[in-house]
């Protein structure tokens, strides 16, 4: 990332319609790192359940692929109406989409096909943008928005499904739905109450709120919010494991001290090393005490203590299941300060701790250096965080 890039936050949420096993919307990313673009595709496919996930995910494959190309858009879109499977109730193959490519310099490109309109927020407010409307020629009745700009730091793009606009609709409170003006103002309100409020959080606020609208809390369309979020890099840093040598203890801590952003540490001996060589004070502290792991520790200067091996497997673990976060779990503490974060840096030390090959330790244990590397990869993959591992 050069040093004026913008990071791009990109998080999305889903709820699939009350009745069926699968949402018919689908969300897809696709990291270019070699040209600093990121590519974020909303895709509803045409009614619910398998089908409408079928041509909302086909769609949204075929959109990353060619947005990703450079092609004329105009005829990529007569492809995918072309490829797409024909429903044998209608008689018909639709999905709508919305596409956002992001460059980190911030030279922004949205298409929009049948999709509820984006909402750009820009210093507390909803900017309105020129676009330009085209038709295909093969298509006539399916036309193409496309909307070029130059995003600025702390800018959002939020992007949702009318699932989220018609939640409520036909009720006694919202006869005509949310809204798009009920989306925008709810949007708005979050922004200004938490002016850092991250993708991950406004877009699952956004989802709760579109659900709370409907009778029962059951949702009678698919529902998707997603939001990319450009800002300035949000750093972490993460020291597990005592250095091979102990002559590079000192050095170690200066990693720590130096470094500017948020800290953690991950392991008892870490800590210890750090704590000495910093001249501060290790002190247990219960609040995050769980059953599954150990407690954790404080130390001034740093936002997070924790066991080592148990709490970043069990992190690892969270990461590629969310559904397994707890609350008032320190691995769920660690997963949480990884994902508000855009810049990962992981610091390994590389001495055995002979402890880790007691076979009476669960059998799923990895050694440290092969579970931050399962960590780094899905949050790279999975999350789009940058992140670094260096061994000491």
């Amino acid at each position: 990332m050069a040093a004026n890039d913008l990071f791009i936050e990109v998080d999305f949420q889903q709820n699939r319609k009350h009745g069926q096993n699968i949402c018919g919307d689908a969300f897809q990313l696709l990291k270019i790192p070699e040209q600093a673009r990121v590519i974020s595709v909303l895709s509803d496919g045409l009614g619910s359940g398998v089908k409408a996930n079928i041509l909302a995910s086909m769609t949204a494959s075929m959109a990353c692929r060619f947005a990703a190309s450079n092609m004329d858009f105009l005829h990529c879109a007569e492809i995918m109406m072309d490829a797409l499977p024909v429903c044998q109730v209608r008689k018909i193959s639709y999905a709508t989409f919305t596409i956002v490519d992001c460059h980190h310099s911030g030279r922004t490109r949205i298409i929009e096909m049948d999709s509820p309109g984006f909402l750009l927020v820009r210093r507390g407010r909803i900017v309105p943008l020129p676009s330009e409307e085209k038709a295909s020629p093969k298509w006539q009745d399916r036309r193409l928005r496309f909307t070029q700009l130059e995003m600025e730091p702390d800018d959002r793009i939020v992007l949702y499904s009318d699932g989220i606009s018609q939640a409520g609709l036909g009720s006694a409170d919202y006869p005509l739905g949310w809204r798009e003006e009920g989306c925008r103002d709810y949007v708005l309100d979050q922004v200004a109450d938490n002016p850092s409020v991250s993708a991950r959080h406004l877009a699952e606020n956004i989802l709760v709120a579109a659900l709370s609208r409907e009778p029962r809390r059951r949702a009678q369309d698919d529902m998707s919010a997603g939001v990319i979020y450009f800002r300035r890099p949000r750093r972490l840093i993460v020291l597990s494991g005592p250095p091979y040598s102990k002559g590079r203890d000192g050095e170690y801590a200066r990693m720590l001290e130096d470094f500017d952003g948020k800290k953690v540490i991950c392991g008892g001996t870490t800590a210890t090393i750090l704590g000495r060589e910093l001249a501060r004070e290790v002190v247990l502290d219960l609040r995050g005490s769980s059953l599954e792991l150990p407690p954790l520790s404080r130390m001034p200067g740093v936002d997070l203590v924790t066991e080592g091996i148990l709490t970043l497997t069990s992190a690892a673990q969270m990461l590629e299941d969310e559904a397994l976060l707890r609350d008032n779990n320190p691995a769920a503490m660690l997963v949480d300060l990884m994902l508000e974060s855009d810049v990962i840096e992981f610091v390994v030390g590389s001495r055995i701790n002979e402890a880790h090959q007691d076979p009476n330790l669960p059998i799923d244990i990895e050694i440290r250096r092969n579970i931050i590397k399962r960590i780094a990869k899905t949050l790279e993959d999975r999350y789009l965080k940058e992140v670094s591992v260096q061994y000491i």
